[in-house]
């Protein structure tokens, strides 16, 4: 029995295998590492970052998932992601476009002038308020009578309605109140999208910082930690895994459900495509919701300019998932996963999947931290 027990300690090589190269495991795997901790990364796709993943394209950096803007009010986050690398102060201020009319996002009193061309907090609210008269005595029952009870029909119509639909994937009336138990509406001239003090997008693109955080740490790219699972936790005293959550159970009370995206890139010999980052299409017959122009994260000058079509999708197996579908019928789901999960006590399960939950960068970076200081703590 000793010699079966040594022969058990000797095989296994790791301190911590973490299944996935995003920010939640890149932060862990660093922390770790600083420890002295043996670590062993694992990403299924062909390149480290998750969907942060950024790559130059003619002088661009091109956000390759989606645009990415790092924004906080946590002083402690923000110092920690300067301290891999310099963050450009970026204002994101993006317009929304409906039948050819443009809008700044986010609602507010530049929004109210091009839709109504009133001038003064007192005459939108006027508008807003008698609009959402009309349904002020129901009860919600679906997304479509909260968001009208809460901005109107006008600021619904234009800019919510068809632009939900298509990220969901289904009518507004289809979907549960609760997604938008608030919409944020501004009463002053101000497009700065996020109300957080800091803000800031990588000089050099966020895997110029998964590649700092794991630049002292063997990372195996292309590894399908689920197709040898056995063999990986036989390796490691303990795994740390950003996959989805059901599917590591194999699916076994039934498949959670996500939205996923398709992107479409193209570089085209302009200098400039659309004058701003990101526009939003509203319209619920324009097949893709926004077109990024990536340049204008950084100011690049280059003679050509690169953008992306994101058109969302359900999620199947042969793409990424990136939201977790959080109604009311799949939290329930996942909260039978998360009590399976407590009975593996080497096993954390971190990030947007392993917790079926929507999380912002500096949220991730926080959770990792926790993860890891509950570890230290164990230990």
């Amino acid at each position: 029995m000793e010699l079966a027990q040594r022969d058990k300690t000797m095989s296994k090589k790791y301190d911590y295998i973490i299944v996935g190269s995003g920010l939640f495991g890149s932060v862990f795997a660093c922390e770790m590492h600083k420890k002295g901790k043996k670590v062993l990364v694992l990403e299924k796709r062909e390149h480290i970052g998750g969907n942060i993943y950024s790559k130059n394209i003619s002088g661009i950096d091109v956000h390759k998932y989606g645009p990415h803007i790092f924004h906080t009010n946590n002083k402690a986050i923000w110092e920690y992601i300067n301290n891999l690398a310099f963050i450009r102060p970026f204002v994101y201020s993006p317009l929304a476009c409906y039948k050819g009319e443009f809008y700044n996002l986010p609602f507010n009193m530049n929004t109210f002038y091009q839709m109504w061309k009133v001038k003064t907090p007192d005459e939108a609210i006027r508008i807003i308020e008698n609009q959402k008269a009309e349904y002020k005595d129901i009860t919600p029952s679906n997304l479509e009578e909260q968001a009208l009870q809460l901005v109107g029909s006008d600021i619904y119509g234009k800019l919510i309605k068809g632009y939900t639909e298509k990220q969901w994937g289904r009518s507004a009336k289809e979907l549960p109140a609760f997604i938008i138990n608030r919409i944020p509406v501004r009463m002053r001239y101000d497009n700065n999208y996020f109300d957080d003090i800091y803000q800031g997008i990588p000089l050099n693109g966020y895997t110029e910082i998964i590649k700092r955080l794991l630049q002292e740490i063997e990372v195996k790219t292309n590894v399908d930690f689920l197709q040898n699972k056995a063999i990986w936790q036989s390796k490691g005293d303990r795994i740390v895994f950003t996959g989805r959550i059901d599917e590591w159970f194999d699916e076994c009370f039934g498949k959670l459900e996500y939205r996923s995206l398709r992107f479409e890139d193209e570089e085209i010999s302009k200098e400039n495509y659309q004058g701003v980052a990101v526009i939003n299409y509203t319209e619920i017959n324009v097949p893709f919701t926004r077109i990024t122009e990536h340049k204008h994260f950084a100011n690049a000058i280059t003679p050509t300019t690169v953008i992306t079509k994101e058109y969302p999708q359900e999620w199947n197996k042969n793409c990424e998932p990136y939201y977790p579908v959080n109604n009311e019928k799949n939290n329930l789901l996942y909260e039978k996963y998360f009590y399976e999960s407590q009975k593996l006590p080497n096993v954390i399960f971190g990030g947007r999947l392993g917790e079926y939950k929507y999380y912002n960068m500096d949220q991730v970076i926080e959770k990792s931290l926790e993860a890891v200081n509950k570890e230290l703590n164990l230990s």
